[in-house]
């Protein structure tokens, strides 16, 4: 075992990282810092100060990164609409780079030499941090503590966490609780009944959303403005980025949007079944290719749809910080400029519903040439003849020799 003096502990306060701030003391004899990311979780994050000096750290970093979150990485994301395997809006994924970024530099500042995380040798986190830590800094030490220990369960982690007298909330009689995961964009459950993928969820498993059958029975609108392809305002109130998400996940979550129960493809070849609740994210995404659809030329829209599964696959499988990644959002940056409009839509039982759109400055839509009334000479209809006969040409040749 190489000598380590110092490390840089993704730390949140959970029984995971608990269990591994109190392991990495014993194991490695050395001396951890504590770095707590605030991206929106939900919950207090000061708990996570008052564990770590319970356990003797001196150096603890709690940091509010939520604007920084949604700015950077969130919105960025949401510009190329992706989404992985057709479901997933990547509410995990897009949160590692951002820690691992912060880890990093206080690695840098505090003088350590090495780093630690809580992800699981099973799952994607794993692989998004320490792609993440390599790509900051090359030559990083890391400590991966679920694929060194013997404590391989839940179970066991609740009695190491016993004997060593460390507090974990959410204790349940029955078992352990549900690996979560939450920040701004979305709240995630792993484990307990959810590991049977026939089994529907427990109602009471979900924390920001009601059921669509206990939504309100009134719908309700919300008008969200774009600029150059991010959510700049709502029903005419200028919101930062994470003002923006925070105002739609609990609009989204009073109408039930956004819940999803899926069963993915994990990087390292397993399938998982996964819930999620990403309300806002949901509303959002819906709400930009709409703005999208009345002011982007339409092969530059189908050219962003076919590079879209590439992009979400990338974050997904933690490569946000690779020259390929970096490439693909400048093209996508590139096309958003003139995404500027509005969006009204409606909320109802779960569904996100596009009632109406527009742009004041970019709009392709002209009504002159759609139209189904008399548009004055702006569309001559028999040009379509000529279209449509040169491209069945090759069909018409094909059908003769057959």
């Amino acid at each position: 075992m190489k000598k380590i003096n110092k490390v840089v502990l993704a730390f949140s306060g959970g029984l995971d990282t608990s269990v591994i701030l109190k392991w990495l003391q014993d194991t490695y004899q050395c001396e951890v810092v504590t770095f707590t990311a605030d991206i929106g979780q939900g919950e207090e994050v000061e708990p996570a100060r008052a564990k770590a000096q319970q356990l003797g750290v001196n150096e603890i970093y709690i940091e509010d990164l939520r604007e920084e979150f949604v700015r950077d990485f969130v919105f960025p994301m949401f510009r190329a609409n992706a989404i992985y395997e057709g479901e997933y809006l990547l509410g995990t994924s897009i949160a590692r780079p951002l820690i691992a970024k912060r880890q990093i530099e206080i690695a840098q500042e505090t003088g350590a030499d090495a780093v630690s995380h809580g992800a699981t040798g099973k799952g994607n986190d794993q692989v998004r941090f320490e792609l993440g830590y390599y790509a900051l800094q090359p030559e990083i030490q890391i400590i991966a503590p679920w694929r060194e220990w013997d404590l391989t369960s839940r179970e066991k982690l609740l009695k190491y966490a016993e004997s060593h007298r460390i507090p974990v909330e959410m204790k349940k009689k029955e078992g352990s609780p549900y690996s979560m995961d939450a920040n701004l964009l979305h709240i995630s459950y792993e484990g307990r009944g959810l590991e049977n993928p026939a089994v529907e969820p427990e109602e009471s498993m979900w924390r920001w959303s009601v059921s669509p059958e206990n939504a309100p029975d009134t719908a309700e609108y919300v008008e969200i403005e774009f600029k150059c392809g991010d959510a700049v305002a709502l029903n005419g109130n200028l919101m930062t980025p994470a003002q923006v998400l925070t105002t739609l996940n609990q609009l989204g979550g009073k109408h039930g949007i956004g819940r999803l129960d899926l069963v993915e493809n994990r990087y390292v070849g397993m399938k998982s079944r996964g819930c999620y609740e990403t309300p806002g994210g949901t509303i959002l995404l819906r709400a930009h290719r709409a703005v999208e659809s009345i002011t982007m030329d339409r092969e530059v829209a189908h050219l962003k749809d076919e590079l879209m599964p590439r992009y979400a696959a990338l974050i997904y499988n933690g490569y946000w910080w690779s020259p390929e990644r970096k490439t693909l959002q400048a093209l996508i940056d590139g096309t958003q400029q003139d995404v500027n409009g509005w969006v009204k839509l409606k909320l109802y039982k779960g569904n996100v519903i596009v009632v109406g759109r527009g742009s004041r400055t970019h709009s392709l839509f002209d009504e002159n040439v759609a139209t189904f009334e008399d548009d004055a000479g702006a569309y001559n209809q028999a040009d379509a003849a000529g279209f449509i006969r040169l491209n069945a040409l090759r069909l018409r040749i094909a059908a003769k020799i057959k």
